[in-house]
């Protein structure tokens, strides 16, 4: 999946906007490569709901890295609500060191 280029205008016509997010996840000891294979699995289902722009998952030391990128909040929020997603937080809660953060990120143009 290729993200829009951040020169592209939005084409909706409802004045939704992009969203874009980083969240990051710490794993407990011993719990890297369950929380790699969970995260594989989310990114790979999660590339096919609606509106996804990006959702790409990346290996940083001791953690990972998301990059998801939407269309609108309302896709987002759609995607927060899939039962992969719910499923992803109930189990990573095992596969955590920490509750994980998430930060809004914007493309610089």
């Amino acid at each position: 999946m290729t993200p829009r280029s951040p020169q592209a205008p939005n084409q909706q016509t409802s004045g939704a906007r992009e969203v874009w997010l980083m969240p990051v996840f710490t794993p407990k000891p011993g719990r890297t490569a369950e929380l790699r294979a969970a995260l594989q699995d989310l990114q790979q289902t999660s590339r096919q709901d609606q509106g996804c722009l990006e959702y790409s998952v990346y290996a940083c030391d001791e953690r990972f890295v998301l990059i998801e990128g939407w269309d609108s909040q309302a896709d987002l929020d759609g995607h927060n609500e899939q039962a992969h997603v719910q499923g992803f937080v109930r189990i990573s809660l095992d596969l955590l060191a920490g509750p994980f953060t998430v930060t809004a990120i914007t493309p610089v143009n």
